[in-house]
């Protein structure tokens, strides 16, 4: 029987003072990882700038809730499947969350990812399938009512991906690019947005089956749009 181990490693820093974060390092390796991490404060990070989280194995699976002001994700997964829940309330958080980093077995095949934010001024920034292409990824990040000024760049790759974006505020900014194959039921686009600004830029592109459906409301919306077969 073969016994496959898994490896997880964590480096935390947890004070009372208010002035200080709790830091949180995670490096795991093996079949499978399940991870749930809740965080209620200012400035706590779950990898940063210059040193990420990671994730390799077969199957991983996060559910990440931040509670606070200026908090940090940054996370790579490295694996065949990744299912993904991050919670964010609060004002001024960074999420970048990269899927198939290049490592061998990272194809990163079957994405599901959920985001939600209440609050201001996030920055979003998800890319799936960044060395070899998805087969399928589902991806849903909202933004509750007043959520506004937020930053949201989403680069997938694959075969079909289905994104979906709805957030209900203002002053908000979309950079959103899909590439890779098309052709039975392949590049999908969901839009949905509510408020008075928003900057959004699109780009489908593979063979054949792009599909958007979009749905704006408010004043000053630019919307770019660029499906090529």
């Amino acid at each position: 029987m073969k016994k496959i181990t898994s490896y997880i490693m964590f480096v935390m820093l947890m004070v009372t003072n208010p002035l200080f974060a709790n830091d949180i390092y995670v490096t795991q390796s093996g079949a499978s990882l399940t991870l749930d991490i809740l965080q209620d404060g200012q400035n706590n990070t779950i990898g940063n700038s210059t040193t990420a989280s990671a994730s390799t194995g077969a199957s991983t699976s996060l559910n990440i809730d931040q509670v606070g002001n200026s908090n940090v994700i940054k996370y790579q997964i490295n694996g065949a499947t990744y299912t993904g829940v991050i919670n964010l309330t609060g004002n001024s958080n960074d999420v970048d969350l990269n899927c198939d980093s290049g490592n061998n077995n990272s194809s990163c095949g079957n994405v599901t990812a959920n985001i939600t934010m209440t609050g201001s001024s996030n920055d979003i920034d998800l890319d799936i399938g960044e060395t070899s292409s998805a087969a399928g990824s589902t991806v849903n990040i909202t933004g509750a009512s007043g959520s506004d000024s937020n930053v949201v760049a989403a680069t997938v790759d694959g075969v079909s991906a289905i994104l979906t974006i709805t957030v209900n505020g203002d002053t908000n900014n979309y950079l959103i690019d899909i590439d890779g194959d098309g052709d039975t039921i392949g590049h999908t686009l969901i839009h949905s947005h509510t408020g008075s600004i928003a900057d959004v830029d699109i780009t489908q592109s593979g063979v054949y089956d792009n599909m958007i459906n979009l749905t704006t409301s408010g004043d000053n919306a630019n919307i770019d749009i660029i499906q090529r077969d």
